[in-house]
């Protein structure tokens, strides 16, 4: 690895997850920038004392966040904060966290990683979405087929992300403790003041479901928990959607 300016990516990777290693190696095959391992916090080996050091059971931004984290997504987010320690550490311009069950298709990645490398200065977080976008927003650059837009409300999931240094070091300074797993902390733009951008098409797309589905979640949730979460999601949904709108504002 460098140790000061361009771009590296750091493939977030569980180590007991040993299914996914065949998928991480291509991952870093078809990285266009150079790539290393980052070695995933395991949820599951954290102490009741570790977990209350970094977790707020209360919420710290609005809108009041309404479940239990788990140790898998504290884990997770734990594993991003790493990613951007390595980020500021190395003195990178700008750096790509991938999560390792993501799959490549590396020419079209190659050219929404340039569309992202010449604006991530300016906004700060480019998402590279493993979904379609139902409301992706005004376009703000292009690249022929490729489009860089700015979505009045951040998509959630952080499977694919390039965070300029600046971005790297505002989000470390904010988020210890933490409230809501990592890709609800970047919706909030109204508290990170960083407004993420998408690159259509990403490149990228999700595959793990074959490759064993989620390393977060938890399983086998008791019905009465998940019929809870099931009526304040929509609730929760709508308070990001109506504080997105409040807070949409040009960037400078």
């Amino acid at each position: 690895m460098s140790t000061s300016g361009g771009i590296e990516a750091f493939i977030i990777h569980l180590a007991r997850a040993a299914a996914r290693r065949p998928q991480v190696d291509r991952i870093l095959a078809a990285s266009p920038v150079p790539a290393t391992i980052l070695d995933a916090v395991d949820g599951r080996a954290l102490s009741p004392a570790d977990i209350d050091a970094v977790y707020s059971r209360q919420s710290l931004h609005a809108p009041h966040y309404p479940f239990a984290m788990t140790v898998g997504e504290i884990g997770c987010f734990l594993s991003h904060r790493k990613a951007w320690q390595a980020i500021v550490d190395t003195g990178l311009e700008a750096g790509l966290v991938i999560e390792d069950d993501v799959e490549i298709d590396a020419p079209v990645f190659a050219r929404a990683l340039a569309l992202a490398r010449l604006h991530v200065q300016r906004h700060g977080i480019v998402q590279f979405q493993v979904r379609e976008i139902a409301h992706p927003g005004p376009s703000v650059a292009f690249d022929r087929d490729l489009r860089l837009t700015r979505p009045v409300q951040v998509p959630l999931r952080a499977s694919c992300t390039l965070y300029s240094r600046r971005a790297a070091q505002q989000l470390l300074a904010q988020t210890l403790p933490f409230d809501r797993p990592v890709d609800g902390h970047i919706q909030l733009h109204w508290v990170t003041g960083l407004r993420p951008c998408i690159v259509i098409p990403s490149g990228v797309c999700d595959r793990g479901g074959e490759i064993g589905g989620t390393t977060i979640q938890a399983r086998n949730v008791p019905w009465l928990r998940r019929i809870r979460r099931e009526l304040l999601r929509p609730i929760y949904r709508a308070r990001i959607r109506a504080l997105s709108r409040a807070g949409d504002r040009p960037p400078a």
